[in-house]
Order: structure tokens, then sequence, then C-alpha cells
């Protein structure tokens, strides 16, 4: 059977790779200088009805199921092109493919609060658009809290400037506990400004996060941290998200995952199904036909035509989802239901209720 080689990046992105300037590595991870000319992204880049800031480009965590893969390649090919180099010595780490690129050669936006600060001066457009109500979210295609924030210390900085600026609207996703460390600036901004963390958690079964999260906190870690932050006065939720079709959607270990939160002073959950795009299709496929290979068919079946399940998966998952919350007692708030691409066509309900092998049939049969 003839083997297929991996996508690399061109030579001139894999160029400028070696030529960047390396600030640290840690195991097989490498950190590269990157000078951010703009860090607020607005909702006309974004798609969303936000504004983003992502503090690193690449994440360190390693999840399988990351969508924001493809905004390794977008800054790789961005710096080939600007041509600006930094000297660095030659290095061979471009020669792997764009998707392991981005939990393995991770981009430090050593002057991201400099460039915030710039948007952000009083008056601007992007100012007046802020205090007008418009959100911001921080970490929508990086952890801000992945291990090079201990010492570069981007997101601290980024949140000290933006404790200067009252009247904003702030959301943290992060699945690390190192936000912790934040908590007393977190509820300093709350004072005038609407923030909110929402800590990533999709299983309560470590062996299981393991393998899917090969690099991230524990869960327990995650729930001690959301504790501490409710503790400290922060306001703070979870994202079960994505839940992944027959592999963390058994609707015992959803309800007991929602009654643990609930128990940690987290103030609402929310959760989506899993969504593949193009460049997380490359990683998590092969992934599942490595790791669960019982369901390696299924899912090329359900997403061969959509980057989503079906509608009878989605709104299945989101009835049980806030049943269980209003058991448990915590608030609920549904995600990408609403996002999901009206254009393309839908899966067909069979193949979605094939694909799961507890959740479907038992919220099928939930009254």
């Amino acid at each position: 059977m003839k083997q297929v080689q991996p996508l690399l990046f061109p030579e001139s992105v894999q160029r400028s790779l070696r030529e960047l300037p390396v600030i640290g590595e840690q195991s097989d991870i490498t950190y590269y200088a990157a000078h951010a000319r703009s860090v607020l992204n607005g909702p006309d880049t974004t798609g969303m009805g936000f504004w983003s800031i992502n503090p690193y480009t690449g994440c360190a965590f390693g999840c399988a199921y990351c969508y924001a893969r493809y905004a390794h390649r977008y800054v790789m090919e961005r710096a080939a092109a600007a041509q600006r180099l930094a000297g660095a010595a030659e290095r061979d780490s471009g020669s792997i493919p764009p998707w392991l690129a981005f939990e393995r050669h991770i981009f430090v936006k050593r002057n991201a609060a400099q460039a915030l600060a710039r948007a952000l001066r009083q008056g601007s457009e992007k100012h007046l658009a802020l205090v007008r109500g418009d959100g911001i979210v921080i970490g929508t295609a990086t952890d801000p809290y992945q291990p090079a924030e201990r010492r570069y210390r981007v997101t601290r900085e980024i949140l000290e400037l933006l404790a200067t600026h009252p009247g904003l609207r702030i959301t943290i996703i992060t699945k690390s506990p190192l936000v912790t460390r934040d908590a007393a600036l977190l509820a300093r901004i709350s004072q005038h400004s609407s923030l909110s963390v929402h800590v990533s958690l999709i299983t309560l079964d470590r062996a299981l996060a393991r393998r899917i999260e090969p690099r991230a906190p524990t869960p327990d870690a995650r729930l001690r941290a959301i504790a501490r932050l409710a503790e400290a006065g922060v306001d703070v939720g979870v994202n079960c998200m994505p839940v992944l079709p027959g592999i963390t959607d058994d609707p015992r270990a959803l309800d007991a995952l929602v009654k643990r939160v609930a128990e940690t002073g987290a103030r609402r959950l929310g959760a989506c199904s899993l969504r593949l795009q193009h460049e997380a299709r490359k990683r998590y496929l092969p992934f599942i036909a490595q790791e669960f290979p019982h369901l390696a068919e299924r899912y090329r079946e359900a997403y061969a035509r959509d980057s989503s399940l079906g509608e009878r998966y989605r709104s299945g998952l989101a009835a049980f989802m806030e049943r269980a919350c209003k058991k448990h007692g915590i608030g609920w708030r549904t995600y990408g239901y609403e996002d999901v691409e009206q254009d393309a066509p839908a899966v067909p309900p069979r193949v979605a209720e094939q694909l799961s092998l507890p959740l479907y049939p038992a919220l099928a049969a939930s009254p």
C-alpha cells in the first residue's frame, strides 16, 4: 500500500521559521518571538459577534480535536511573505506538517500589550466600539494560559492593560489552572468591567482526557481552579466542548460532569458537539483511527459532507444538557448550535444516530 507523505509547509515558509528568533525550548516544543502589528481582531475578522485577542499562536496542549490549527499556516505564510526575518541559526524545525507545527512551534507575541494599548487609545474607533458593548474574548485560537505563559506572561500584561480601561466586556477561555495566578487581577477588573472565565472541560475521566488532550492539565486540576476562581469572586463557567460523539457523550458521564461542575461554584455550563474543519480533520481522523478504530468509519461517514453532525444529534445534545443543568442547579447556555453553516448539506440523521454509540438512543428515549 502506497504511503501518503504528510503535507509540509512550502520551502519559503520553512526558511522563515528557521530564521525567526528562538527564545526558548521545552522538550519537543520551540518558542519563537513574534512581532504583532495588531492583537485585537474585530468581528469582521473573526466572523463572530465579538473581538478576539490571542497572546500566542499555536498551543502546546495538543488537543486532538483542536479547531484552531488552521491559524498556524496563516502566520507562517505571512512571515515568509513579509520577509521580516531576524537571523537565528539554521534549524530543521520546519519540516513537519502544519497541524503538528501548531503544537510544537509556539509564537510568543512579546509586544502584545503595547499593540493593544495603541488599539485602545482613548476615543479610538476600536475603543469606542468596546465601551459601547462589543465583547472581547481572550483565547479563541490558543490557550492564553498554556505553559509559555508562566515564563513570558503575555496574557498577564494584556490583563494589566485591560484593568486600566473600565466598562469592557471580557471573556477568557482556558484549560489551565494557571489562570488562578491572576485571580486577584481578574477580581479587580470585574469591579469596573464585565469579566468571565470559561474553563474547558469535556470529561472527568483522567485516563480518557490524557488520550484526547495529551498535554493539557488534568480534569481534577481544572475543577480545583474553577473552585478557586469562584471563591475569589470571579465569574466562572465551564465549556463542555466539544462533546466527542461515541467517546465523551455517554449520558451518565455527562450528567456526572454537570453535577461535579455545579459543586465547584461555577455559574453556568455550555456545550456543543464536535465540528471538524479542514485542518482539524487532518489531525483528528487519524487520531480516531489509531485510538478508537471501531469509530473510524462512522466518523468518516458522518463528517464526509459537513463540518458538523446533523440537527437531530445537536438539538438532542442541547436538550439533554439543559435538563442536566437544571437538575443540578447550574445555569445553561448553548454554544455553536446557531452558528452551524446553513448552506452545507446536513448529515443524514440515520448516520448521526449510528455514529454515537451511547448518546443518541438515550436522548431519543428521554422525556
